[in-house]
């Protein structure tokens, strides 16, 4: 102990103490100033939703699609592929093509919505479609076009239309460049564990940190990820002269086969099964609209 010049007494120890706590605030403000850069300076606007989402510039659309392809390679070396020529694979193919042709109008249309014109950033896809042998019911489509469905969604889904709405999902998170969103998610992720790394925390209170942005940004933003997909899925679907109104029994039988082991909304990256058939069913004037308007060949799958 030490007396001042003042006459009051302190220790070393709380002075120490005193600087190592502002020396954290430091780290930590200047992590945040970083990560508001990033954020902020990384921002641009959706066509298909006209909201602003968070894509890393210096990822550009080659890099992408070699991300995708990469990842397709991987799962087809891990997954079997049906016969190419089967009926199944041949019905999965056309229902695709019919997806696909209606990309750019559906963009279009859309993007008008929002006073914004289309980008046509899925014009230079490599689109390709396989079906796997599982029990999934499930489908994907990767950054660049690459996309399977599995043998398990079939028996759920029932008919064409109801594919096609799946399908078309997937296909919207592609042109919705969610794969890119979520990747610089991850990177505002990392900069907050170095954030809490270099500060000092204790591996608690890292934790606690990122429970609280998990549940508060990562969680709800996925959520809405998937509610978008639903949205511009189903204007395809509908687009294409498929069914949209197959969407909302498509939902239920799917909310059955997983049995009702769903966790609760707010600890998931999807939206319950109830929320989603929702939005679907309140969605499903527009995607008639849309129907209406872009289904020139007067087919109707599944029917």
């Amino acid at each position: 102990m030490r007396q001042d010049p003042f006459g009051n007494q302190r220790t070393g120890g709380q002075r120490r103490g005193g600087l190592l706590g502002g020396a954290r605030w430091l780290i930590l403000l200047g992590f945040a100033v970083y990560g508001g850069c990033y954020y902020f300076g990384n921002r641009t606007v959706d066509p298909y939703t006209g909201e602003k989402v968070l894509i890393d510039s210096a990822l550009d659309a080659n890099e992408e699609k070699a991300l995708g392809l990469q990842a397709y390679q991987e799962i087809l070396s891990q997954e079997r592929p049906v016969d190419p020529n089967s009926q199944i694979a041949q019905q999965v193919r056309e229902i695709a093509k019919r997806l696909i042709a209606k990309v750019d109008v559906v963009e279009a249309a859309l993007a008008e919505e929002h006073g914004m014109k289309a980008q046509n950033f899925s014009r230079d896809f490599d689109w390709e479609v396989n079906v796997l042998q599982s029990d999934q019911a499930n489908a994907f489509c990767l950054p660049g076009g690459k996309m399977a469905v599995y043998t398990g969604l079939i028996p759920v889904a029932k008919n064409a239309d109801a594919v096609a709405v799946v399908m078309g999902h997937e296909i919207a998170h592609a042109l919705l460049r969610h794969g890119a969103q979520r990747m610089a998610q991850q990177k505002l992720t990392q900069i907050g564990q170095m954030a809490g790394a270099a500060s000092g925390m204790d591996a608690q209170q890292q934790q606690m940190m990122m429970s609280a942005m998990g549940y508060g940004y990562l969680l709800p933003y996925a959520r809405s990820h998937e509610t978008q997909a639903d949205e511009v899925g189903l204007m395809l679907a509908a687009a294409a002269c498929f069914n949209p109104e197959e969407a909302v029994p498509l939902w239920q039988r799917m909310g059955e086969a997983s049995g009702g082991q769903a966790p609760p909304e707010f600890s998931s990256t999807h939206p319950n099964p109830g929320t989603r058939i929702q939005n679907l069913q309140a969605l499903m004037p527009k995607a008639m609209q849309y129907r209406e308007r872009f289904c020139t060949n007067g087919a109707s799958a599944g029917r």
